[in-house]
């Protein structure tokens, strides 16, 4: 089988494991969260995360050609703030803090590049182990627990940062500002920026955008209450895993 053909059976197998990780009753019935935390919200939450972060094969192909585009300013972010230092609006707004709001912006979207590198390692250890697709729950728990821990737990982390910006209401506004005009002073200059590059940022500021509409459904109560459920249950699951 090909290394194309496992890395979507990966997919597939993680996303199932996303949806029994975030089933209601069972959170419910391990963690502490609120009474007004209902099935609807936990839904949106699940929803956000398959549709979003950890998306079907068909979506993550232009996923992963945007991100390519996207990954030299996630890891080079200088070219992305003297664009932005030329738009004499922003930083009359921001002033020094503009670089600061943009590198976490950046940074939040860094959960994508870290889940490739953890599929890179499943996929070696599929072929490893000569698995044969489709993978259950305890096969992709398996194949987890063969990869460095350090590598999953880059991932979790990263995802963690990501929703930990969207915890942080008013820079999370800031961050969508900022990107929304760097991609419109992009696309006025198609001879020095590319398609790929631009689609990468309208990528990344989808998913920003999405989980602050999230967020906005929820009481301040509630988005305190969320971020610390995702953050213990993503953390168990390390331990979980790794024993």
């Amino acid at each position: 089988m090909d290394k194309k053909t496992i890395l979507n059976d990966i997919i597939l197998a993680y996303r199932e494991l996303i949806r029994e990780r975030y089933q209601y009753q069972s959170i419910v019935d391990h963690h502490d969260v609120p009474d007004s935390f209902t099935e609807e919200k936990m839904a949106l939450l699940r929803d956000y995360f398959l549709d979003y972060i950890y998306p079907p094969p068909a979506t993550r192909l232009e996923l992963d050609e945007a991100f390519e585009s996207l990954t030299n300013h996630i890891d080079n972010p200088a070219q992305i703030i003297r664009i932005l230092l030329d738009s004499g609006g922003l930083v009359l707004r921001y002033g020094l803090h503009l670089p600061k709001i943009l590198k976490a912006g950046l940074k939040a979207l860094h959960s994508f590049k870290a889940a490739t590198q953890l599929e890179i390692q499943l996929v070696e250890a599929v072929v490893k182990q000569d698995l044969e697709a489709p993978y259950s729950s305890e096969d992709l728990n398996n194949l987890i627990r063969s990869v460095p821990r350090s590598i999953i737990h880059e991932f979790i982390e990263d995802t963690l940062v990501l929703f930990e910006t969207l915890h942080d209401r008013k820079l999370v506004k800031k961050i969508i500002e900022i990107v929304n005009k760097l991609i419109s002073k992009m696309k006025k200059k198609p001879d020095l920026y590319s398609e790929e590059e631009v689609r990468g940022l309208e990528v990344g500021r989808d998913i920003i955008t999405e989980g602050d509409k999230l967020f906005s459904k929820l009481t301040e109560h509630e988005q305190d209450s969320l971020f610390e459920l995702i953050a213990t249950i993503e953390r168990e699951t390390i331990e979980g895993i790794y024993g």
